[in-house]
């Protein structure tokens, strides 16, 4: 916990920087949701081969996070940090020239169900 899945659109690849993006998100995470450790972050990353935004006009990119937590957190923990990760993804997409990036956060609860084992 938490798990992190990130969706992004080919126009980003050689500008979007993941690793450096996971690392900033695990910091980021753990300062923000009380329970939440950089130790417990798992990122994985999602390249999407076709994406269709709009009409479909060249120049348009998007990078969706699914941010999975155990339950408990408010509404307003859960909106807090997903404006803070929105605010992340500005920060690294910023340079995508000639691209109108479209990005977006869901910030979730894990089910009751959901267990792990570290070994």
């Amino acid at each position: 916990m938490p798990h992190i899945t990130v969706d992004y659109d080919a126009p980003l690849d050689g500008f979007f920087d993941r690793r450096r993006f996971a690392l900033e998100l695990h910091t980021l995470a753990a300062k923000t949701v009380d329970g939440i450790t950089v130790e417990s972050c798992k990122t994985r990353f999602r390249r999407v081969d076709e994406v269709v935004i709009a009409d479909g006009e060249p120049g348009q990119a998007l990078i969706h996070i699914d941010f999975a937590i155990l339950p408990g957190r408010t509404t307003e923990t859960k909106a807090t940090l997903s404006q803070a990760v929105l605010d992340l993804v500005r920060s690294h997409t910023s340079a995508v020239p000639d691209t109108v990036v479209h990005a977006s956060v869901d910030v979730s609860d894990l089910s009751g169900a959901y267990r792990k084992h570290v070994q």
